[in-house]
């Protein structure tokens, strides 16, 4: 037998590496492609990539070897097609994971998410906040790591959504008001401290909750397909936004962008720990239309909760509706002002936010119109965030990002 090999088998394999060879630096783009469902199949793949589909076909077989998606080589034709249809592409359902946690006034959460935005599995929410961080990053953490060693999921890295502006490139919570934590809190280092103690791997990072909540919209919910996405949300408590452009999150020279809480609505209102009069942070949040509807606060469930309860279900009340109608016009005046500054494709609204416009959307979008020069010229599409814990599958984002940007050195 000759020692030689068979000049076609090694001209096959040859040719499978020089295919590899040159899709590496498309797996993190096909990765993502696949991650936001922009490319359902490899001809949709090939097409978004740009190269033969032997290459998107080498491709999407080193993601799948590295566990990240699924390859259908064999799918069912739609009635009436002709022809073979393309190989359907798909995330790992058992694949790896991100821990992605939240903190907010009224407690914490864990969860673990998977490519896609897909929740795989989440913590009892715990309802009290202990005013030292280190205690509560440390439980948050500990609760993911009890998913973890439950579910059996490779963990890529951790991700962490905080009610607070989170300076760059530090990583410090600079206004966690309603948390009772000191201001300039490290949070990313310790959150990073509670990972490795924890015995996770991968690393860890912290943002805006807001923020996060507009990346997983953009990626995965209602601001999928905007190149310039303006997102404002109520929390428990505050109001924030975040802005996506060209499918980056805008976070400005040092992570403090967009802190459209303290936009004054309301020159007459209520003080704001900012030191102004009237923002939106005290004039258009849960507790400001609890005030307004002449209802006390109860100890049982979230502010963010009780608000949205009366709206869904009280809303004949004529103190309901009338709150109802000035947080509408407060939140129009304040994304008005965001209109003419930022001339966005499209504006999404969560918590209370949502619900105001679910109540009355007509109201809403007039007096964006009325107020707003662009609005004026034909509209902004005014959606509700489609997506539920935004937030944390948007902290997952932040775990999953290295592994988007290079799936090789991420993974191996």
């Amino acid at each position: 037998m000759s020692g030689k090999a068979d000049p076609r088998t090694a001209g096959e394999g040859t040719t499978s590496r020089t295919r590899l060879d040159r899709g590496r630096g498309a797996l993190g783009p096909a990765l993502e492609l696949v991650h936001t469902g922009r490319a359902p199949t490899r001809a949709v793949l090939t097409a978004e990539l740009g190269v033969t589909r032997a290459t998107a076909g080498a491709v999407a077989a080193e993601l799948e070897a590295l566990g990240l998606i699924r390859v259908d080589a064999r799918p069912g034709a739609a009635a009436g097609s002709q022809g073979r249809p393309s190989h359907r592409l798909s995330v790992a359902e058992d694949g790896p994971v991100a821990l992605a946690a939240q903190v907010h006034a009224d407690g914490f959460r864990a969860a673990l998410v998977g490519l896609g935005g897909r929740i795989v599995a989440t913590a009892p929410g715990c309802e009290t906040v202990d005013a030292d961080p280190a205690k509560v990053l440390g439980s948050v953490v500990e609760a993911g790591a009890g998913l973890l060693r439950t579910t059996g999921r490779r963990c890529v890295g951790a991700g962490l959504a905080v009610p607070s502006a989170v300076a760059e490139p530090d990583g410090l919570a600079l206004n966690p008001l309603h948390l009772a934590w000191p201001a300039g809190a490290p949070v990313r280092r310790i959150f990073a401290e509670c990972v490795r103690a924890a015995g996770i791997d991968g690393p860890a990072f912290a943002a805006n909750d807001v923020n996060l909540a507009a990346l997983a919209e953009h990626r995965h919910g209602a601001g999928r397909g905007a190149r310039d996405l303006l997102c404002v949300a109520t929390g428990h408590r505050g109001v924030g936004g975040a802005l996506v452009l060209d499918g980056r999150l805008h976070t400005g020279s040092s992570g403090l962008a967009l802190e459209v809480g303290h936009l004054t609505v309301n020159p007459e209102g209520r003080p704001c720990h900012c030191g102004s009069r009237g923002c939106l942070d005290v004039e258009a949040d849960p507790l400001a239309f609890l005030t307004a509807a002449g209802r006390d606060p109860g100890p049982e469930v979230s502010l963010l909760q009780q608000a949205n309860d009366l709206i869904r279900h009280h809303y004949d009340d004529e103190a309901v509706r009338g709150a109802t109608e000035a947080l509408i016009d407060r939140l129009g005046l304040g994304l008005a002002g965001l209109v003419n500054i930022l001339n966005p494709d499209r504006i999404i609204l969560g918590g209370l936010h949502r619900a105001l416009l679910d109540a009355d959307p007509q109201r809403l979008r007039a007096v964006v119109a009325d107020r707003s020069l662009w609005g004026q010229s034909g509209g902004v599409p005014i959606l509700p965030c489609t997506l539920d814990h935004n937030s944390l599958v948007g902290a997952a984002e932040l775990a999953w990002q290295p592994v988007l940007d290079d799936p090789l050195t991420a993974l191996t």
